[in-house]
Order: structure tokens, then C-alpha cells, then sequence
């Protein structure tokens, strides 16, 4: 006869429930000891120092063109007398400058308004005489050419000249704005060492660097009054000057 025992062995689960009931105690004292090993590793790794450097650059160009404004003003009794006047001179003006193949010819200004003078009888009164009427325009032009050109324009119209200044080209501002960063950049650098060698310190790397617009400083606009405009004079010397450039460079250098 077989006998067949049918009653499962209960597992002993004595062995597997070990780990659960430490594991909460392991994972703290792995975490106390990860703490511990990341501060002795900052301690040993010395922290990275920094020197901050600003350094200027300037560069100096030549000015070749002159960016002019004048215009036309006419004083008359009437509105469209004074209008049909300016716009016959202005037409006329401007006829030359484009003949002249002058650059980024626009209008800047047209007014036309009423002339007052002041009454004898009263403070408070005022007599209308007539009008006062302008039409004024900007270009550009090589420094050479200008002289010759204003006494052409006031000949055929010009009555006012408002105002000139001196610019380099674009080609020769981009340049310049390059060559300033350069020396800017050499200067921060230089200056960097100069402290770092004095305190007995090594440079190491370029933390960052900060590069600043370079600014564009033209020569002083020629004031107006030394532009009245006669009609007797032959030639008009225009004389352009330099355009200053700059650039600043900052460096932040470990050490």
C-alpha cells in the first residue's frame, strides 16, 4: 500500500524577511557615509579662486565722408509765395546732389510758418508781416568733394547750412571695432598677469569673458555759424578729423 502525503511543508520565510527589516537602517547609514565622503573629497579639492580684469582698447581711423544738411528758407508776404519759391530752389538743389551722385539723399525738415513783429502800441499785440517758410535734406559725400559742392549749391538755391559731420566708412568702422577688441583683450590679459605675478600667483584658465559694444565716438560736428553762407566767397576748405573707436574686454581668470 502507498500512502500519500498531501500536507504542504510551510517554507521557513524566517531567512527572507532579514533584509527587509534592516534594509530602512541600511540605506540610512549608506547615505551618512556618501555625506562624509563627498565633504572629504570638497576638503581635499582646494575651491577654484577667480581674478576679475577689464581691459580698454582705441582705435583711431581716418574720417572720408561728410554727412551734410542744408536747405532752403525763404521769408515772403504771402504762404504760396514763400512755397512756390522754396520748392522751386529746393528742386533745384536737389537736381545738383543727385547729379553729384551723393549718398542717402533724404528730406529732414519742412516748415512753413507765420512771421510776426511786434506791435508799438502794445506788449501783448502782435502785426502779422508774412511767412517764414524751409526746406532742408541730409547726404553724404566724400570730405574731398564737399567744399565744391556747398558753393555750387548755394549758387543754384542753398540758403542755409545746418550743419556738417564727419564719419569713416562702414568697411573701416568694422575694422576698427576689431582691431579695438584686440587691444582690449591684450590689455585685460596683461593687466591679469601684472596681479597675479606680483601676488605670487599662477593663472590657470579663462573662467568667462564679457566683450562689450565698442563704442563709435565721431570727430565734433562743425558748428553752423562757421557756415554763413556769402556770396562772394569762391571755395569753402572743409577739413575732416579722426573717428575714435573703443572697446572694453572683462576676464575672469582662476588662479
Amino acid at each position: 500500500m502507498v500512502i500519500v502525503n498531501t500536507k504542504l511543508k510551510k517554507p521557513n520565510t524566517s531567512r527572507l524577511s532579514i533584509p527587509y527589516k534592516y534594509l530602512g537602517k541600511l540605506l540610512i547609514a549608506s547615505s551618512l557615509f556618501s555625506s562624509i565622503w563627498l565633504d572629504l573629497a570638497k576638503a581635499e579639492s582646494p575651491m577654484l579662486r577667480t581674478l576679475t580684469v577689464e581691459g580698454n582698447g582705441i582705435e583711431k581711423i581716418a574720417t572720408t565722408l561728410a554727412e551734410v544738411q542744408l536747405g532752403v528758407e525763404i521769408q515772403g508776404k504771402t504762404a504760396s509765395e514763400v512755397q512756390q519759391e522754396i520748392a522751386e530752389r529746393t528742386t533745384a538743389v536737389v537736381d545738383l546732389l543727385r547729379s553729384k551722385d551723393v549718398k542717402q539723399l533724404q528730406t529732414t525738415g519742412v516748415r512753413l510758418n507765420p512771421n510776426y513783429q511786434q506791435s508799438n502800441e502794445g506788449k501783448q499785440d502782435r502785426i502779422l508781416i508774412g511767412y517764414v517758410g524751409t526746406n532742408t535734406v541730409s547726404f553724404q559725400i566724400p570730405i574731398e568733394q564737399i567744399g565744391a559742392l556747398l558753393d555750387e549749391a548755394v549758387r543754384v538755391g542753398a540758403s542755409r547750412i545746418d550743419g556738417i559731420s564727419f564719419t569713416a566708412t562702414p568697411e573701416a568702422i568694422s575694422m576698427a571695432k576689431k582691431e579695438a577688441l584686440r587691444k582690449a583683450t591684450i590689455d585685460a590679459k596683461a593687466k591679469g598677469e601684472v596681479v597675479l605675478d606680483t601676488l605670487d600667483f599662477t593663472s590657470q584658465e579663462i573662467i568667462s569673458i564679457e566683450v562689450d559694444n565698442a563704442q563709435i565716438r565721431q570727430p565734433m560736428p562743425t558748428a553752423n555759424r562757421q557756415f554763413a553762407i556769402a556770396q562772394e566767397d569762391l571755395s569753402t576748405p572743409i577739413i575732416g578729423g579722426e573717428q575714435t573707436v573703443g572697446a572694453s574686454v572683462t576676464l575672469q581668470i582662476g588662479y
